[in-house]
């Protein structure tokens, strides 16, 4: 009789322990799932992206929010005083800065942002030249496929690394954003602009230009 409890007491040992095992292995894909399943494609990418740009993940941007992902948002989450848990919610996502309720919105005041920077002493047709450049970077399978990906892109876009990107947008901007957004492009398809009295680089004058509007001449 000893013996069948003694028996009974390590086997029902080795199920908690088989158990517990068992439940752990499933803890960091809980994390995943929930970020995953809280957050759509175009902002995993926005928020890969954000966290590149501020040094906490160095993976590809590819929209799959995996473990390296997860981690460096737990980084981010702590550094920023935010509770660690990999899931990007509204706190998070407002300190990233990165939109969860419309993407749409958010593509808009960040094509707006870049056309206020970049050229906002250009001429009307040209700051819709401008945001159409952005677009034609997203839809060109040499840039990142997303408005976010191709205005932080490094060193892409002066604006980015000198801070005025910062600057608030004015509806002049808003307005060259949407037009852009509508399909108007000024620009024939390209997907460089330069202003050649201050551009350094000797390789985008190798490019094909298209159209010369305001200062800035527009090349594919």
């Amino acid at each position: 009789m000893a013996k069948s409890k003694k028996f009974y007491f390590i086997a029902v040992l080795m199920l908690i322990c088989t158990l517990s095992t068992f439940s752990l292995g499933f803890i960091p894909n809980i994390s995943v799932s929930q970020v995953e399943a809280e957050t759509t494609y175009s902002q995993n990418v926005a928020i890969q992206q954000r966290l590149r740009d501020l040094g906490y993940y160095s993976g590809a941007v590819d929209g799959t929010l995996n473990w390296e992902t997860t981690e460096a948002i737990k980084k981010f989450q702590y550094d920023y005083g935010v509770t660690a848990d990999g899931i990007v919610g509204p706190e998070t996502a407002r300190l990233l800065g990165v939109d969860l309720n419309d993407q749409a919105s958010n593509d808009l005041y960040l094509i707006a942002k870049c056309v206020y920077a970049e050229a906002r002493g250009e001429p009307y047709v040209g700051k819709v030249a401008v945001a159409a450049v952005i677009l034609n970077r997203v839809e060109h399978p040499d840039f990142p496929n997303t408005v976010y990906g191709v205005v932080y892109q490094p060193w892409a876009f002066t604006a980015v690394f000198d801070g005025q990107i910062n600057l608030e947008p004015d509806e002049t901007a808003y307005q060259a954003a949407q037009d852009a957004l509508n399909g108007w492009d000024p620009t024939y398809g390209c997907i460089y602009y330069y202003n050649p009295e201050t551009a350094t680089s000797e390789w985008i004058f190798s490019r094909e230009v298209v159209v010369t509007i305001g200062k800035h001449i527009f090349a594919i």
